[in-house]
């Protein structure tokens, strides 16, 4: 079954590259005789006969440049794409570990108390939905500085899931556990610890492992915003700079590491699931 699903993905991404091919091509257009080079250039590759879409093979071509030298740095504007996602991949963590730090131990302590739960729910629930990146405003006018700026973004848009999913699970603990601890006659904390935390961790890793993809998510957008370094003031800049084929490896490139940070959380989602 795993074989046939690996040659079915290998040829549904022949398909893509066909179909990405058939789409650069479709764009190519004549170049006017006898424009002026300075014209052509202000113009855009369709007025130099170039498809405005780029071909797979000048993706590629740019991943491998960026995959063989990741790490250079010419200046402020010009820094290589392992420094921009490095930067990205930072603020992530640290937004997500601070999240992580206040979620779960408020979400434990609101699990384990119903009338706590009902008198925040109302809180939760309005602030919730709020975008993360309404957040930034404020954010850079009482911080005053992008980068913790961005990481306070993060922190938000991380807290709400682990928040949730950590109360639920702990709620969720059956009954009948608490009660065995009660005739051990185990104290609070120990029960806490030995009895519904290892219960509820499924539930809570669910959570984190939301909070890891919306984070990144959020993040690129957020550098957007706030520009200076990141993969997100990479990609602006690149379009910015008319470089559609930049653009296309960043893109792949955020694909990757946000399957890489899921793929993380999900072995140790699963690795908790087989020991319960």
């Amino acid at each position: 079954m795993t074989l046939r699903a690996a040659l079915l993905s290998m040829v549904l991404f022949g398909c893509f590259l066909f179909a990405w091919q058939l789409l650069s091509a479709s764009g190519q257009t004549e170049a006017p005789v006898g424009m002026d080079p300075e014209l052509a250039a202000l113009l855009g590759p369709q007025a130099k006969g170039e498809s405005a879409f780029p071909a797979p093979a000048e993706v590629f071509g740019e991943l491998k440049r960026h995959v063989t030298d990741p790490f250079y740095d010419a200046g402020p504007n010009d820094k290589g794409i392992g420094i921009q996602l490095a930067y990205s991949i930072m603020r992530v963590l640290v937004g997500f570990g601070l999240a992580a730090l206040v979620a779960i131990p408020l979400g434990f302590v609101i699990g384990m108390s119903p009338l706590l739960f009902k008198a925040l729910d109302p809180f939760i629930q309005l602030l919730k939905p709020i975008s993360p990146l309404a957040w930034m405003p404020l954010a850079l006018y009482t911080i005053q500085d992008s980068m913790t700026s961005a990481i306070f973004v993060i922190f938000i848009c991380s807290l709400w899931p682990m928040l949730i999913n950590t109360a639920f699970g702990v709620g969720a603990v059956r009954t009948e556990y608490v009660n065995v601890a009660k005739t051990l006659e185990l104290g609070p904390w120990r029960t806490a610890l030995s009895v519904i935390l290892p219960a509820a961790a499924p539930t809570i890793l669910t959570g984190m492992r939301i909070s890891i993809g919306i984070a990144w998510l959020v993040i690129v957008a957020a550098e957007m915003l706030v520009g200076g370094t990141g993969i997100g003031y990479f990609v602006w800049n690149e379009w910015n700079n008319l470089s559609i084929t930049n653009v296309i490896a960043a893109i792949l490139f955020i694909g990757v590491i946000g399957m890489v940070l899921d793929l993380i959380v999900a072995f140790f989602q699963q690795r908790v699931s087989y020991a319960d």
